[in-house]
């Protein structure tokens, strides 16, 4: 009687083993899965910066106010007529 249940016993495990260690088994899903949101979420973040850059771009394409702004801030370009005070911070 001992014989057939251990026998029965090494089926099994033998059965389960591809079923959770295997090439397609739960370990290998659950690892892929979280992969899986890992990339939804960087896509996420990747979707947002693009859609801003869109906006930015559209901005430029359509007024000057844009570039205006852009050419002030960032190369500390003037009007005619204007004087440029900078004040630094105080640390």
């Amino acid at each position: 009687m001992r014989w057939p249940v251990i026998v029965l016993a090494l089926l099994v495990i033998a059965l389960q083993y591809p079923l959770w260690l295997g090439k397609g088994g739960w370990l290998r899903v659950w690892e892929v899965d979280r992969q899986l949101q890992a990339q939804r979420e960087i896509n996420r973040q990747l979707e947002q910066r693009n859609a801003g850059l869109e906006a930015e771009v559209r901005d430029l394409k359509s007024g000057n106010e844009a570039i205006e702004e852009r050419a002030r801030f960032e190369l500390g370009l003037t009007k005619p007529g204007e004087v440029f005070v900078h004040t630094p911070r105080k640390p």
